[in-house]
């Protein structure tokens, strides 16, 4: 009896049972899959929220460029910006899916989570830009707070994750 056939048998789900000397380099394979599919995962997620960003980033500039000639006499409610930057994110949205026609994220369970947790990033970000232009002395327009950043990418996301192919 030689060692080959003293060697245990390593079983791995979808895999045919292979003996130990010949399985390791079946157990790297198998193990850098899944390393691949973690990474390629967080690629696809960066995707979304790099897209949306931007979408917002776009939006924040042509925003402050044209803050007066919106400036009203009377601001808005809180509650009509908010509606107001959801709509702006969904025209964002159906924009984006006229040059992207695809998720970026091909497993739907993480299109669900992306439907959340780019919008948090998103008004995270836009929360930032606030500051940075409040300590410049800089008079920051509503997108540039947490809660309109998080209605506009929401907006986009969601007109993202009900229509893209």
């Amino acid at each position: 009896m030689n060692w080959t056939e003293k060697a245990e048998t390593l079983y791995i789900p979808g895999r045919e049972p292979c003996r130990l000397p010949l399985c390791v380099s079946a157990t790297l394979e198998f193990i850098g899959e899944i390393l691949f599919e973690a990474i390629w995962a967080l690629v696809q997620v960066l995707g979304e929220v790099l897209l949306q960003t931007f979408g917002e980033m776009i939006a924040e500039i042509i925003g402050y460029g044209m803050r007066e000639t919106f400036r009203r006499p009377k601001p808005l409610m809180p509650w009509q910006a908010t509606i107001g930057y959801l709509a702006w994110g969904a025209i964002f949205g159906a924009i984006s899916l006229w040059l992207f026609h695809g998720h970026f994220i091909q497993s739907q369970w993480l299109r669900l989570v992306n439907l959340f947790l780019t919008p948090v990033i998103a008004g995270l970000i836009m929360a930032k830009i606030g500051s940075w232009r409040r300590n410049r002395d800089q008079e920051p327009i509503r997108l540039d707070s947490f809660s309109y950043g998080f209605s506009f990418a929401f907006g986009m996301a969601l007109v993202r994750y009900l229509w893209a192919k």
